[in-house]
């Protein structure tokens, strides 16, 4: 049995503020690191508002898809983390109009501060191409 693995280093992302890739195609899983509300320039979003936060995050999950050969709709699993479970109507609002038809299963994890002051982080697993 052959095993595949890539790492996606996308250019529509800022670099990875750590020892990691921001996704890894492996045996045709897309396998997506937890995104943060940093825009592709590399500006922190932490002032931002929560929806601002959350519709970053979320188009960086769908770049790392894209540039992995993926797609939203290709989605088998997503973890959120928010900073406040209070945060949580405001991101299913935003997040069901983003996965449109797609419904993966989800995980919401509430886990007060995130790192850097941010609100929300999203990692995702899918089906490659």
């Amino acid at each position: 049995m052959t095993h595949t693995l890539q790492r996606i280093a996308p250019a529509s992302l800022a670099a990875p503020g750590g020892h990691y890739s921001h996704a890894t195609v492996a045996n045709g899983l897309v396998f997506v690191s937890g995104q943060l509300p940093i825009a592709p320039d590399g500006t922190r979003l932490a002032q931002a508002s929560f929806d601002q936060q959350a519709r970053q995050v979320l188009e960086n999950v769908a770049a790392a898809l894209v540039a992995a050969g993926s797609g939203i709709d290709r989605l088998v699993q997503v973890r959120v983390y928010l900073d406040a479970i209070e945060n949580w109507p405001a991101f299913d609002a935003i997040y069901a109009e983003w996965a449109g038809t797609a419904r993966p299963s989800r995980a919401i994890v509430p886990t007060g501060p995130l790192h850097f002051g941010f609100q929300v982080e999203v990692e995702a697993v899918a089906l490659g191409s």
